[in-house]
């Protein structure tokens, strides 16, 4: 069943593409809740839609919270992530998708899935703390 198309999706979706990296749906709740009366549930229903239909990534952080973005790329995809500053890099994982078919492979599993995403801190960030 496809998720209605609502002027609030449409706003939040909005305020993902044009947020950097990153966000929590808290965060972008705070950016839009006051010109528009958005509610967070309603927020967390849109980015959750948004995540299955492929519009964002999603991912959890160190701490355990869901964070997302808009998405720049369709398909399968891994992301490099700041700590700091939020800057994402997707990036190619060709030795990772091997070694993830290959493990699950070995242990008998099919249909297997996974998620990578790397948390570091880019070189602006670094150069920055000196």
């Amino acid at each position: 069943m496809a998720q209605r198309n609502t002027w609030q999706r449409e706003r939040v979706r909005e305020a993902l593409s044009e947020s950097d990296g990153f966000v929590s749906a808290q965060d972008l709740h705070a950016l839009i809740r006051d010109d528009t009366g958005i509610g967070l549930a309603t927020v967390y229903r849109a980015l959750a839609g948004l995540a299955k239909s492929g519009e964002a990534d999603s991912l959890q952080s160190p701490e355990g919270e869901s964070l997302y973005r808009a998405c720049a790329t369709s398909g399968h995809h891994h992301h490099l992530i700041c700590r700091r500053c939020g800057r994402t890099v997707e990036i190619e994982a060709t030795a990772v998708e091997r070694w993830a078919r290959e493990t699950a492979s070995t242990h008998g599993f099919t249909d297997a899935e996974h998620v990578v995403d790397i948390f570091g801190v880019c070189a602006e960030c670094a150069a920055k703390s000196g």
